[in-house]
């Protein structure tokens, strides 16, 4: 069947050229690239069976292709399944065959996670047009590689190629057009342990590329992952928020620091850019995030002057900062940065703490939250939550899905501070059955 037929006519009067909702980065690269981006065509990766081949064969076949900017191009994030070779019995690559055969010809909807699957827009129709001619990037086709001895080949040169084109994977993923998280539970040959969603969002490089698609300037950030040949959905916006490259799993410890300065500039040139082109409530939150995604200080230690306050997320004045009504209001500002005597100070000026949210559903955040609802969602520490508690946070408001703080909980401190100021009589026996634990000092996880 035809891929026109399939689409219908939604797709008729498209473009043919690879542009629209998945654009690339619309600036210049934040990122440097330091060797060519190698890809191969979705067409031809389609034919391909068994394991991946590697750069060097591919590129004698030639079936690599050298990046150009009018290519549309799917990075495929995914976790080697050997210390050697990252796919030994192609296990991966036929899973995600069978899932790209399947969107493009619309056997499998790209869904919203379950969470999100009442807001923010689907995967568009002509996105399977673009994915039928568009090019696959997968590190093992892209990065050279010392496979094995073979004359004429210079060692030192491929592994001097292959240093660049591995410092070159933030820019890999910032020009392409969908970034794609390979996650099918499959077992790793060596240890033994499942590799699947979980284990994927623990690695630190995996998080580096997941981060700088999420922070570049796409208009589409969103993140597609592949769970099974039939099961592909968006991303939940909070992943990315709840794993910090710096806590992220590094089979090369030194990478570490390296790795995460990537992620402190994707960031930074994020709040750069937001600056100057707005939207303001969206420089307001990126510019939050920082203390607590790198600089990792205590909640305490977070506290700034109102001065610095008002400067920082730019209010005219604390008054201002107080009253204001919009998706990043003062009170959300000093909740996200972790800043509980901000939160403090701004609830003695009776700025509203139970101002419901708007405007934030693409990070995560739905309209009818309450900022308590969006402590508890974001992670924030137990300081937080006390101060918002203290500045009358009420815990029984509900959302327009009558979802209640005590749904959105999920650590010990957490219920700890709920139940020390409020009495959550809605849940009777199951608060009741907490406390004990608390007081028991039993509980670990929740």
């Amino acid at each position: 069947m035809g891929f026109d037929r399939i689409c219908g006519t939604c797709c008729a009067a498209e473009s043919t050229e690879m542009t629209g909702t998945f654009g690339a980065a619309s600036t210049a690269l934040v990122h440097e690239m330091f060797f060519p981006m190698y890809v191969v065509k979705v067409s031809d990766f389609l034919e391909m069976t068994g394991p991946p081949a590697a750069h060097a064969e591919l590129q004698a076949k030639g079936l690599l292709h050298q990046w150009r900017p009018e290519m549309f191009v799917i990075f495929v994030s995914h976790q080697w399944l050997s210390f050697e070779h990252p796919d030994p019995k192609g296990e991966q690559a036929s899973f995600l065959r069978a899932a790209l055969r399947n969107v493009i010809n619309g056997t499998t909807q790209v869904e919203m996670d379950m969470v999100t699957e009442s807001g923010g827009p689907g995967f568009p129709c002509e996105g399977r047009r673009w994915i039928a001619g568009g090019y696959l990037f997968l590190d093992w086709f892209a990065i050279p590689q010392v496979t094995a001895r073979a004359a004429g080949v210079n060692e030192d040169v491929v592994k001097s190629d292959a240093a660049k084109a591995v410092q070159s994977i933030p820019a890999y993923v910032e020009v392409a057009n969908i970034f794609l998280g390979l996650v099918c539970p499959l077992q790793h040959y060596e240890t033994g342990s499942i590799c699947n969603f979980s284990s994927w969002l623990s690695r630190g490089w995996c998080r580096a590329e997941l981060w700088c698609h999420v922070l570049s300037n796409k208009p589409d950030t969103r993140v597609i992952v592949i769970h099974s040949k039939l099961e592909v959905e968006f991303m939940f916006a909070l992943n990315w928020q709840h794993n910090s490259i710096s806590n992220g799993q590094f089979t090369v410890e030194s990478d570490r620091a390296v790795v995460v300065q990537l992620g402190h500039l994707a960031l930074q040139s994020k709040i750069q850019y937001l600056s100057q082109k707005g939207p303001l409530w969206a420089y307001r939150f990126y510019s939050a995030l920082i203390p607590r995604l790198f600089k990792q200080e205590t909640a305490a230690a977070r506290s700034t002057s109102p001065q610095h306050f008002v400067e920082l997320f730019r209010f005219p004045n604390f008054k201002a900062a107080v009253e204001d009504t919009s998706s990043m209001n003062g009170v959300l500002c000093a909740l996200f940065a972790g800043d509980a005597e901000m939160l403090r100070l701004l609830g003695q000026q009776r700025a509203d703490m139970n101002g419901r949210l708007h405007g934030l559903e693409t990070l995560g955040y739905f309209d009818s939250q309450t900022p308590l609802m969006a402590a508890l969602k974001s992670q924030q520490e137990s300081e937080v939550i006390s101060a918002l508690l203290e500045m009358r946070a009420d815990v029984d408001l509900k959302s327009r899905t009558y979802i209640k703080c005590t749904y959105l909980v999920r650590s010990p401190e957490h219920v700890k501070d709920a139940t020390t100021h409020h009495s959550l009589t809605d849940l009777g026996p199951a608060v009741d059955r907490v406390r004990r634990d608390f007081l028991d000092s039993s509980v670990h996880v929740i």
